[in-house]
């Protein structure tokens, strides 16, 4: 409640949960977005980055990569034009069927997702700083409760 500076609690257990969820989102995020800035690289870009630095060598479709995206991105195919232009991403027809890409990361790509990750690790160490082992594992696992398999 203080960073929301209530005195009292909210009007249910549940009002509670979702708004200190929402504040410790926010307070990640902002951290992430922060650690990515010399970089010039944003959460989603890193996202992709990611997916697709797990995929090598054959990497995936453009749908594959909005399926597995962290954030909903609504225009996966305008961050793959990003990250394409900047050589970090390319794109080549799909051999089985000519009407989609297959997206493939670069070495140049693979140089910033580790430089990113590096920078991204002093995030997880100051979430390592504020919460036990324990309650770490206790908060990844209430998490899944919230979009555990059968969320869309």
């Amino acid at each position: 409640m203080r960073r929301r500076q209530q005195t009292k609690p909210l009007e249910s257990p549940v009002d509670e949960a979702v708004v200190s969820l929402m504040v410790a989102g926010a307070w990640l995020n902002d951290r992430l977005e922060r650690a990515l800035t010399g970089l010039d690289v944003s959460m989603a870009q890193y996202n992709v980055l990611r997916i697709l630095g797990g995929a090598r060598p054959d990497g995936h479709p453009r749908c594959e990569i909005a399926r597995r995206m962290i954030d909903r991105a609504p225009d996966v195919t305008r961050l793959l034009d990003r990250l394409e232009a900047r050589g970090l991403v390319e794109r080549e027809r799909d051999p089985e069927d000519a009407r989609r890409s297959r997206a493939r990361i670069t070495a140049a790509g693979m140089d910033v997702l580790h430089r990113a990750t590096a920078a991204l690790g002093a995030v997880d160490a100051e979430v390592a700083k504020r919460l036990t082992t324990p309650q770490q594992r206790e908060l990844a696992n209430l998490c899944e409760a919230l979009f555990g398999p059968d969320v869309e």
